[in-house]
């Protein structure tokens, strides 16, 4: 399983190498693998670990690759007070990040793409993102 993890994210890193290389002039398609639901661990690994790394810090094999650093997810409670700020994420994970007067497209914004695998089950596109978000709840730093 964890073999097929690592080859899993070396193949998006490998990808996405290429696409994000020069974002201005660039855009780049990745291929999402569907995973379950249920599991927003497996979900994060296939989705962000490129860019954001294993350990949520950031640091994934794309990263370097990025004009803008992706977001260090571990400290999201610290930066909102201590507190998670799930509604913040799951806007972000649906619409983009907002970096200045309008949405950033440096991120990929997961709900349109989610809401494609499921196209039988329209709720599934926002229990996707709601353990996406609750996965990363857990990976708080203290």
């Amino acid at each position: 399983m964890f073999k097929r993890l690592l080859f899993t994210a070396a193949v998006l890193a490998l990808a996405a190498n290429f696409g994000y290389a020069d974002q201005a002039k660039t855009k780049m398609t990745l291929q999402i693998t569907k995973v379950t639901s249920t599991s927003g661990k497996q979900m994060y690994a296939n989705y962000c670990t490129p860019c954001h790394g294993i350990d949520g810090r950031g640091h994934g094999p794309v990263a370097p690759a990025l004009k803008t650093p992706p977001t260090d997810l571990t400290v999201l409670s610290r930066t909102h007070g201590g507190k998670f700020p799930d509604a913040h994420v799951v806007t972000v994970l649906e619409k983009g990040a907002e970096i200045g007067p309008r949405p950033s497209t440096l991120m990929p914004v997961w709900g349109p793409i989610l809401g494609k695998m499921d196209q039988t089950e329209p709720q599934d596109r926002l229990l996707r993102i709601c353990n996406l978000s609750r996965y990363l709840d857990t990976i708080q730093s203290k």
